[in-house]
């Protein structure tokens, strides 16, 4: 599976609007904050198969419109802001696809089990010694 910017590019729609916080008379003015939204139904990219695992991998992510959004307003610029979501987007989709590494099932080592075996004596014999002998 090769996914390309160029191809999730295609197959998002953007959306500026005007950026909240401090910065004056440029955030007042100028629509820097972009939002953008990739529907993973309507995508000619993905099979069918792959579809649902992006469904079931991103469930937390989707709108009730089963489209992954991502709003960035970082920059001061909207170029700048669109290039960082859609590759915020690209990494979304493309951690989605990884396969997680198989975990080794391990041992604990002797020495590990002699350690924690000297320890519990070490705490049960304190306990031992707390106790009264009432038969002087």
């Amino acid at each position: 599976m090769n996914i390309t910017k160029a191809g999730i590019q295609k197959e998002t729609t953007f959306k500026a609007s005007r950026s909240g916080g401090k910065g004056g008379q440029n955030v007042n003015k100028v629509s820097t904050k972009v939002e953008l939204n990739f529907d993973i139904d309507a995508s000619l990219l993905f099979t069918d198969e792959e579809k649902e695992i992006l469904r079931t991998k991103l469930g937390a992510r989707l709108n009730k419109d089963g489209a992954i959004q991502v709003v960035c307003d970082e920059e001061r610029s909207q170029y700048l802001n669109r290039e960082k979501a859609l590759e915020k987007m690209h990494t979304i989709i493309a951690k989605a696809f990884e396969k997680p590494k198989p975990r080794k099932a391990t041992k604990v080592s002797r020495s590990a089990k002699a350690a924690r075996l000297d320890q519990k004596k070490i705490v049960s014999d304190k306990k031992e010694n707390r106790k009264r002998n009432f038969d002087y």
